[in-house]
């Protein structure tokens, strides 16, 4: 079964962005577009420039925010995205841009 095939389950996933993804409000866009979509988590940059993201919500919004992940802001350039199921994760509340 996709994920898009059952649309009312609660998912959590975590996110991987390569690509110049830093120093370009990523993670400010990537807030603002989770907020609207509904989605909880989180995102933050890595030491290695890549961004990291916990994503938690209905299916369907979860993945619009992936999608737009892929993109990201004009000024970003993604060149992968690797998700991975979290089984078992706190529910979350809200959607914040760690240090």
């Amino acid at each position: 079964m996709s994920i898009l095939e059952s649309s009312s389950r609660r998912v959590t996933l975590r996110l991987i962005v390569r690509g110049r993804v830093q120093g370009v409000s990523y993670r400010a866009s990537l807030r603002d577009r989770a907020l609207d979509a509904g989605v909880d988590g989180w995102v933050r940059n890595l030491d290695d420039g890549s961004v990291e993201a916990l994503l938690q919500g209905e299916e369907p919004d979860v993945r619009r925010v992936v999608d737009w992940a892929r993109v990201g802001p004009p000024a970003a350039e993604v060149s992968d995205v690797s998700e991975e199921a979290q089984e078992g994760y706190p529910r979350l509340s809200g959607f914040r841009v760690a240090a």
